[in-house]
């Protein structure tokens, strides 16, 4: 790759902050479900509901970050707050855990944490992802494979949390749910310590001017010379990702079934026993990532080459392919587990070769879903639509605990959805099959009248 090519440093500074912290999220994602009905005795709905609204609080407070920072604080300060805050939210989950058998001290500390990384994710998130964005020019024919390049970094992160947080914390002992929740603490201070350090150096505009500084403050006069009237064509863009963002709610709301029915599963329906050796349910959150690791290079050559020859498909249908292969993947764990009585346990390949399918849906949809904002959006929306797009994670991560509210559970009713009763696990599965092939179906018919309103953005 010669010189012009290479990607600017700026990229793998933000690779390392970003791999950081999503290994202080998903290490705290892999056993917070856990923690509760294991340590703090919540029952599986209760746990559900509360998974639900704490991870789509985590993508709605992007709104309120992403609008101070292109207001006030400007990027920087706002990723330095927000891990800080995150970084607390952290060390309070692991007082919670040193406390669970002391229930009115433990529930504050577990509120109070969760509350404060919602908070500090608000202003982490949509600003990261923005920069990665702002080390390019618009047409910079390079910035898709640097979003790519970013994902794998979130990959990397969230692949190593559950198996050095689940290790440390998911043994079987309650006590040792702490001992998680201070690794995924101090990954946080790590993420921290990396940015603040080398920002100065790296994190340079293609103009050779320092990135993330607060906005201008504008006089009088210059407010009423800057131009705030949107074209025709920044309209439909912006509809083009209000429209997407709709969708990918469905694709978010099954696949974050992860860190609560599927680890419901794995742990209670999934021989999990290797050569003697019990892996522990939170290991499974890594099949996802190690696959994205493994399987990002190839689809981005795949995307590579369709472009050369013509026939790379936009990006609408490819989100709508995302949405499909996430339906197939519940598919093949509804076959898997249909017929098997209460107290059965199933192979761990039909749960592997699920998270397979569903790693090749998000490489269809979310490192796409990034770039195409990114693309769409006016500069000066660039934050603030952003967390639009994170808003729809939001929706989607609350819908996923409402989901997870319909797992069967032995000595509890049977739970109804739109008037179907779901009395097992094949009938579970198989409405997540139902939503994703729907949903992706539409939105395969709506792909062309979409890529028209994208007027030339690919």
């Amino acid at each position: 790759m010669s010189v012009k090519q290479a990607h600017p440093s700026g990229l793998y500074l933000l690779f390392a902050t970003e791999m950081w912290e999503r290994f202080s999220y998903y290490g705290n994602r892999a056993l917070l479900a856990l923690f509760m009905i294991s340590a703090l005795s919540f029952d599986k709905q209760f746990t559900s509901a509360l998974y639900g609204k704490y991870t789509g609080l985590v993508y709605l407070t992007p709104l309120i970050g992403g609008y101070i920072a292109d207001r006030y604080w400007g990027n920087c300060r706002s990723i330095l707050v927000g891990g800080a805050l995150m970084a607390a939210g952290q060390f309070t989950l692991f007082a919670a855990g040193s406390y669970y058998t002391h229930l009115p001290l433990a529930l504050p500390l577990l509120y109070s944490g969760l509350a404060l990384i919602c908070l500090g994710n608000g202003f982490f998130k949509p600003n990261i992802s923005t920069m990665v964005g702002q080390l390019y020019t618009p047409n910079d024919h390079r910035k898709d494979s640097a979003y790519t390049i970013f994902y794998m970094g979130i990959n990397l992160g969230s692949f190593a949390a559950p198996l050095i947080c689940g290790s440390l914390g998911d043994t079987g002992n309650p006590a040792d749910f702490r001992w998680g929740f201070l690794a995924a603490g101090v990954g946080m201070l790590m993420s921290l310590l990396v940015f603040q350090i080398f920002k100065a150096k790296h994190l340079i505009s293609p103009t050779g001017a320092p990135l993330g500084l607060p906005p201008k403050r504008l006089t009088a006069a210059e407010k009423n010379q800057v131009d705030v009237s949107l074209s025709t064509i920044d309209i439909q863009r912006m509809a083009v990702i209000g429209v997407l963002s709709f969708f990918v709610i469905f694709f978010w709301s099954a696949f974050e079934q992860a860190g609560v029915s599927l680890t419901f599963f794995a742990r209670e329906s999934t021989e999990r026993v290797i050569f003697g050796f019990e892996v522990p349910a939170s290991w499974f959150q890594s099949l996802n990532p190690v696959f994205v690791l493994i399987f990002a290079p190839i689809m981005a050559r795949l995307w590579m080459s369709l472009s050369a020859s013509g026939k790379e498909p936009s990006s609408p249908t490819k989100m709508a392919w995302g949405l499909i292969f996430l339906g197939l993947g519940y598919m093949v764990i509804a076959f898997g587990v249909k017929g098997i009585d209460d107290g059965m346990k199933v192979s761990m390949l039909w749960l592997v070769t699920m998270y397979w399918l569903h790693t090749m849906g998000e490489l269809c949809l979310s490192p796409i879903g990034l770039s195409l904002v990114n693309k769409l959006a006016p500069a000066r929306f660039a934050s603030l639509l952003m967390a639009v797009w994170f808003l729809a994670n939001a929706a989607a991560n609350w819908f996923a605990g409402v989901l997870a509210g319909f797992y069967p559970e032995v000595g509890r009713p049977f739970p109804t959805f739109l008037g179907f009763t779901i009395s097992n696990l094949h009938e579970f599965f198989m409405l997540f099959v139902a939503m994703s092939l729907l949903a992706g179906g539409l939105l395969l018919l709506a792909s062309k009248p979409l890529q028209k309103m994208m007027h030339g953005v690919r």
